[in-house]
């Protein structure tokens, strides 16, 4: 009984950490955002194909020549004690062969202090996951079309319980040379729990992405459109806050409507000068904005901007997300061209 009390207390603590859909799943930590460039453009693009080495823990048909020899260190003080990191590297054996990629997340919930089920102090304990991935892409001859996939083994240790599971990210990328457009789809963490905690099998945070992204003509700004949670149609909920009392005394819910939904599904990020040593990033998170919104507050939830700046063989990223007036995210991120 201590134990169950103990870890449905972290997982009820950690939970609230993630955006997610309803938190029906297992190893919500996959879903964290990879990079500060990746935060400041709303936290899912999957349409960048540069050199950004990160990219491809989100996409695996980014990896391209362009990220060989680059290793990318990515920390996030997350909300409460939590702690998060993301490590990338590529690289490319020879143009035949092409580019490989690998990766790292990592999340620590921090020290909790354990409570039996009369209140008394058990003493503490802690939590932790932690997804290693390896990735490759292939571009179909003759085409501008980039398919990649990420192989990810997941360990995960709450309190005194421990589970390991297998996932598989599928991608794919077109590019458009000629109207410098990008068109992305992905499907991620399609995988099972090999061992469980206590012996119930749960489900993982299966998801499917598209994207596009375009560098307008003669403006140095590319803007973003992702799709997210495209495998499930109805992810808005009706906010108990908002619910009216109707004349007989009953409680009317808050009517979620087709676009009310509908927009739930979007972020939109632009950057500016992305091809520069210096750009700036801004995003707008539809349904971060919705779910975390508070009534008769303006808390600008949903919104996030960043920047960086390369020098020599360096890049430094940040990024500020906004989720509400008591609960912000910074982001940082160092990429060595090794």
């Amino acid at each position: 009984m201590q134990n169950k009390l103990t870890v449905l207390l972290l997982i009820l603590l950690a939970c609230p950490a993630f955006s997610q859909v309803g938190g029906e799943n297992v190893y919500q930590f996959l879903n964290l955002i990879s990079s500060p460039r990746q935060a400041a453009l709303g936290g899912k693009t999957i349409t960048t194909y540069d050199y950004d080495v990160n990219q491809p823990l989100f996409n695996p048909a980014s990896i391209n020549e362009e990220m060989n020899g680059r290793l990318a260190l990515n920390y996030s003080n997350y909300l409460g004690d939590v702690n998060y990191g993301t490590a990338s590297y590529a690289y490319t054996h020879d143009k035949h062969v092409n580019t490989f990629h690998a990766g790292v997340t990592y999340i620590n919930y921090g020290k909790f202090d354990g409570r039996n089920e009369f209140g008394d102090a058990t003493g503490t304990f802690t939590g932790g996951e932690v997804a290693l991935s390896l990735g490759y892409a292939y571009n179909v001859p003759w085409t501008n079309l980039y398919l990649g996939a990420n192989a990810k083994f997941i360990s995960s240790t709450l309190e005194s319980y421990q589970s390991f599971g297998a996932a598989v990210d599928l991608g794919a990328i077109y590019v458009d040379d000629k109207n410098d457009i990008n068109y992305g789809l992905v499907i991620r963490n399609f995988g099972t729990q090999i061992t469980t905690y206590n012996g119930e099998k749960e489900k993982l945070p299966f998801e499917v992405i598209a994207g596009i992204s375009q560098e307008l003509e003669n403006v140095p700004v590319r803007w973003h459109l992702t799709l997210e949670n495209l495998q499930k149609w109805k992810v808005a909920f009706a906010n108990p806050a908002r619910s009216e009392q109707t004349i007989d005394g009953g409680v009317q819910e808050e009517k979620v409507g087709f676009l009310a939904n509908a927009f739930r599904h979007v972020i939109f990020g632009v950057e500016v000068l992305p091809q520069k040593a210096i750009n700036i990033r801004l995003s707008y998170n539809f349904r971060r904005a919705a779910e975390l919104k508070i009534l008769d507050q303006r808390t600008f939830s949903g919104i996030s901007a960043g920047f960086g700046i390369r020098f020599n063989k360096f890049r430094f990223d940040y990024s500020y997300s906004r989720y509400t007036s008591a609960s912000n995210t910074s982001q940082f991120g160092l990429m060595i061209n090794l």
